[in-house]
């Protein structure tokens, strides 16, 4: 089911969708490929939304550093400078984080309106991103599939083809907070990871290069405690890249008793507790996940690949189950 939900300055309209199976209720938008509100309920089966949105698309268009619930790309996470080789050839991104690319640059695939077709239980979500957007290299074919399993969980299944060699890392940019609207912060959500290393960054947030164990620090989540506050990092995945989605992450809300796992092909996770959201929002009232390839990987030949080359298909899948405890 779409609906109308708000039109962009250029005339462009742009449609909500509701899925619902399970008991959970999802609402996608098609501009940016948005999750808006993810709908569950809670040990008592009271249903809340459980990921930071706005209400109208005003809200979005008016505070889009935060991504909310965006399809993330053509490169997820940071680029060093804005640049890259490859083949030979440096490549000149559009830095909007400096002076770095961040996020696909200042109008990624977070900023563009899919086009969306309802498949079995789902959304399909498709774009061309053409040669030269925002300096990425190569025609680049994607496709977002949204899906709500027989569980209830959100699957996103990622899939891209390029006309000449290009990287690609896509994304889903959700903050969760599972104790619903009026909770607090997020921070006292209990998180384990199934990480025993980390990407330590620079000032800049960009990745030394370094695989850092956690050491019993405070970057070790592989016993689950307590968020807190003061992570952008990415975590390296013990199970590296996997061609079916594995469980990686678990956040509980002993609260509200509401459980989210994830499971994932990629080999990095992205934890960002969201010290820096600002108005409509507090900082830390959502921890983001994002199932990812490391970032800076263009710049990391040591680092798992993000090329995809032409003939070859780039696939990438996430789920987010839900339970109570």
């Amino acid at each position: 089911m779409s609906e109308h939900f708000g039109t962009l300055s250029d005339g462009t309209e742009v449609h909500r969708w509701t899925l619902e199976r399970a008991g959970t209720r999802v609402r996608v938008l098609s501009y940016g490929g948005i999750v808006q509100s993810v709908e569950v309920p809670d040990r008592d089966g009271r249903a809340a939304n459980v990921v930071l949105g706005f209400a109208d698309l005003e809200g979005y268009l008016a505070h889009p550093e935060p991504f909310l619930g965006a399809l993330i790309g053509r490169y997820a996470n940071r680029i060093a400078h804005a640049r890259f080789p490859l083949d030979g050839v440096t490549y000149a991104l559009e830095p909007n984080n400096a002076p770095n690319s961040l996020h696909g640059g200042p109008r990624g695939f977070d900023k563009r309106v899919w086009d969306v077709v309802p498949v079995e239980h789902g959304l399909r979500l498709s774009r061309v991103a053409p040669h030269g957007e925002e300096g990425f290299p190569g025609r680049l074919e994607v496709t977002a599939t949204y899906t709500l399993d027989a569980s209830g969980a959100l699957r996103f299944a990622y899939e891209a083809v390029t006309d000449a060699p290009t990287v690609v890392n896509l994304t889903n940019h959700s903050y969760f907070n599972l104790g619903g609207p009026g909770s607090g912060g997020a921070g006292g959500h209990e998180l384990r990871l199934a990480a025993s290393r980390y990407t330590p960054v620079d000032a800049d947030l960009i990745p030394t290069g370094e695989l850092a164990e956690v050491a019993d620090g405070r970057f070790d989540f592989r016993a689950a405690r307590k968020v807190g506050a003061g992570y952008d990092h990415n975590f390296v995945l013990d199970k590296g890249v996997t061609d079916t989605p594995v469980e990686v992450a678990e956040l509980h809300d002993p609260a509200s008793g509401r459980v989210l796992t994830v499971a994932t092909t990629e080999p990095g996770l992205q934890l960002y507790t969201a010290d820096h959201l600002g108005e409509p929002f507090e900082p830390g009232d959502g921890v983001a996940l994002e199932t990812q390839h490391f970032p800076d990987s263009p710049n990391r030949p040591d680092f798992p690949s993000t090329e995809l080359r032409p003939g070859a298909r780039y696939r990438s899948e996430t789920v987010y189950g839900f339970a109570v405890r």
